[in-house]
């Protein structure tokens, strides 16, 4: 038996003690010739080159997806099997990656960790923030044939296109509804698990969508964002000012 004289871990071969103290040393000989990132284990630099190689020697006997991590296959799975190993404590939602659970967890704490660093704009997603920057620089380099609109992502002109061809490319498993945006779909498959995720820090009431919890915070705050231009008369819904807007409509006719 080898010891480990730092932590106590004991191996059966000297070699795996000697790769177990690089734990402790912080000390990565691995070096990978293209790029020049360190590793502490052999394993760990052939993983790394499959980045450059495109190997991807894990593959999904399902659907045939291939990955270049059997841990990423493991996750991969969860979608076939509908597993969900990991569950929020405060409201019960589960999720299939320990990293969606945490980002989950900011819309209960209202943690915002990435920061923009032009307005101090922060966000709870790291993606979100990307998506902010890009307002700042202001360039629209996407642009769509059919009505001249321009987006700073061709992932957004994707997205306006289908307002053009009527595409609906998400389905609801469960009804069969139909949704432009996977985002929608989303949403929409709440109503059929209950998930309610967003969560009134005022009152505690729990809502399936964030407009709907940005909606109720209004009967919290007061806020009338929606006024009438003839009159100016302020409401907390939109449809409340549309009604509002009858009465001026119908008072004109009279």
């Amino acid at each position: 038996m080898h010891l480990c004289n730092v932590c106590d871990f004991s191996f059966t071969r000297k070699s795996h003690l000697l790769q177990h103290m690089r734990t402790h040393t912080e000390g990565k000989p691995h070096s990978c010739e293209i790029c020049c990132s360190s590793f502490k284990s052999k394993a760990f630099l052939l993983q790394h080159m499959r980045i450059h190689t495109g190997e991807k020697p894990h593959s999904c006997e399902v659907c045939g997806s291939s990955f270049t991590q059997k841990s990423h296959l493991s996750q991969h799975m969860q979608t076939h099997t509908g597993e969900k190993p990991h569950s929020c404590e405060i409201c019960g939602s589960s999720f299939t990656q320990k990293s969606n659970l945490s980002q989950h967890m900011r819309t209960h704490t209202g943690e915002k960790p990435y920061s923009c660093k032009e307005c101090s704009a922060s966000f709870t997603q790291k993606s979100h923030l990307l998506q902010h920057i890009q307002k700042h620089s202001g360039d629209k380099l996407h642009s769509c044939e059919v009505c001249s609109s321009s987006f700073t992502r061709k992932s957004y002109l994707l997205q306006h296109m289908l307002k053009h061809t009527g595409e609906k490319p998400y389905s609801c498993e469960v009804c069969g509804s139909s949704f432009t945006r996977k985002q929608h779909l989303v949403e929409h498959m709440r109503t059929h698990i209950g998930e309610r995720p967003y969560s009134c820090k005022v009152c505690g009431t729990f809502f399936k969508q964030k407009r709907t919890l940005l909606q109720h915070r209004r009967t919290h705050t007061g806020e009338k964002p929606y006024s009438c231009k003839l009159c100016g008369s302020s409401f907390t819904w939109k449809i409340t000012l549309f009604h509002h807007m009858q009465t001026h409509i119908e008072n004109k006719s009279i």
